[in-house]
């Protein structure tokens, strides 16, 4: 059973397409990641599928409510973690989770009864009397994640739900995420920068760029189907004509003095690569990963911790047929 359905979802904006036709299909309790350079249109999609702004045409369908007939339906239908941190850092964690559960005009015993279950999902049962500003990130993020799960959400948003967190926060968020999956029984969709957390986290996802989905599947696929190994090549200079003219050579791109190419049968051609280019400071051969993927198919390489900027590493393609 599908829990978001878009059709023909589209956005403008004084004639700027934001979103352009986007069809999607999630099935219930899948983890789904939406991947894309800024300005691709993942926040105005999450925007529209949480009923905040309108589509200029299309619609979507969460939980079997349509976004444009039954907004009020959907939203009783989600829950929504933010990016920028949302809690009251005045009160404890109690009284925040206290006054989501008034919003959302819970009866006093189920809202008691709920309070209790996701501090206990959270961990922080013990600490639930604090006031948020004595929160770390990490505790004030799963904090947000319970507040967004208080009143049973079939659907539940995350928008870059690790970012700014050290890597042991991170891990325990993502752990998290994938109980929450499992014991609430709900569908998750994250928009994310960081692609070792899309691959571990997402049972699918879809690469959005100029407003259109350009490629779609699990992590898995996607990576296999780049066809080939990747080649890190470190030079000064390095002249990419002759590598672009190899016949094995699938694809070039080309990034801040690193060559990456993707090779079909690595191991046997690299001496033949290491000949063409000659004098390197270094090499590295490995499996495709997402961001791999994210290259071939938006032309742009995502920064490590700049979530609002840092796009647009040069990208040259060769025989890719990846746009």
């Amino acid at each position: 059973m599908f829990v978001i359905e878009t059709e023909h979802l589209t956005k403008s904006y004084n004639g700027f397409l934001a979103v352009d036709d986007l069809n999607l299909k999630i099935e219930g309790g899948e983890i789904f990641g939406l991947l894309g350079p800024n300005g691709a249109g993942k926040t105005t999609t999450l925007l529209m599928l949480t009923t905040l702004i309108p589509p200029s045409s299309g619609t979507a369908k969460i939980n079997g409510y349509d976004i444009i007939k039954e907004p009020d339906k959907v939203r009783k239908s989600i829950g929504i973690v933010f990016q920028d941190p949302s809690s009251d850092e005045l009160l404890t964690g109690y009284e925040n989770l206290k006054l989501h559960g008034w919003l959302y005009d819970m009866p006093n015993d189920v809202k008691e009864k709920r309070i209790k279950e996701v501090f206990e999902l959270i961990e922080l049962t013990d600490r639930k009397d604090d006031l948020v500003k004595k929160y770390s990130g990490g505790m004030r993020r799963r904090l947000e994640l319970a507040r967004g799960l208080m009143h049973h959400p079939k659907v539940l948003f995350l928008d870059e739900p690790t970012i700014g967190l050290d890597p042991q926060s991170r891990d325990r968020i993502w752990e998290y995420i994938k109980v929450l999956a499992r014991k609430e029984n709900i569908t998750i969709i994250i928009t994310t920068h960081y692609m070792d957390e899309a691959d571990k986290l997402c049972d699918r996802l879809a690469i959005i760029d100029n407003g259109k989905i350009v490629v779609s599947g699990t992590p898995e696929k996607l990576k296999k189907g780049l066809g080939g190994d990747i080649i890190r090549l470190k030079a000064e200079g390095l002249e990419t004509a002759a590598l672009e003219r190899l016949s094995y050579v699938v694809n070039v791109s080309s990034s801040d003095g690193v060559v990456s190419l993707t090779v079909n049968d690595a191991s046997g051609h690299l001496q033949e690569i290491l000949k063409t280019v000659g004098k390197v400071e270094s090499v590295e051969v490995r499996s495709p990963t997402l961001d791999d993927v994210f290259i071939h198919y938006t032309g742009k390489a995502i920064r490590e911790g700049s979530p609002e900027g840092g796009w647009g590493d040069k990208v040259i393609h060769a025989r890719s047929g990846g746009r």
